[in-house]
């Protein structure tokens, strides 16, 4: 991600979520590049989908991942995560954090293809609906195993790997 494609990442933020991240926030993001991932996608030149991870002592926490509502279904966003994780490993990530809401039955399904496991909930997590996030994680993302794991993910999506 680019400061210049951070207006695309705001539209397709307030199309899909109650509470779009802000310009500054994103520029803020981009700004912290030792501890920072941010990612698009583009199809024909445009931003389709974005995601972003924090870095810190080994572990990464996946900050957000949004796909444009037109290109969702496309496994756009399943891409995306694969190259976060990928650059989160080599950047030393050995365990992976996130928050998910807990209605959102279709992200959690993408997270626990990758390793994800519920393991707790952040009660009103998501101040603007009061709505619970769901707190998942996966550990040992540098082991060999999660290595063959990604490899075989990568092939179902047809990435490089």
């Amino acid at each position: 991600m680019r400061r210049g494609d951070v207006a695309t990442v705001i539209a397709i933020e307030r199309d899909i979520f109650p509470e779009p991240w802000s310009a500054a926030l994103y520029l803020a993001e981009l700004a912290g590049r030792a501890t920072r991932r941010y990612l698009v996608a583009r199809a024909g030149g445009e931003v389709v989908g974005y995601a972003g991870c924090m870095l810190i002592v080994g572990e990464g926490h996946i900050t957000t991942l949004g796909v444009d509502s037109a290109w969702q279904g496309r496994r756009i966003g399943a891409r995306l995560l694969w190259r976060l994780v990928d650059e989160a490993r080599a950047a030393g990530a050995t365990a992976l954090t996130l928050e998910v809401r807990v209605l959102n039955t279709t992200a959690q399904r993408l997270y626990q293809w990758f390793g994800f496991a519920p393991v707790g909930i952040r009660r009103g997590y998501y101040a603007q609906t009061g709505e619970d996030g769901l707190i998942m994680w996966v550990h040992d993302v540098d082991s060999a195993l999660y290595g063959a794991r990604l490899e075989e993910i990568a092939r179902e999506l047809g990435e490089g790997g």
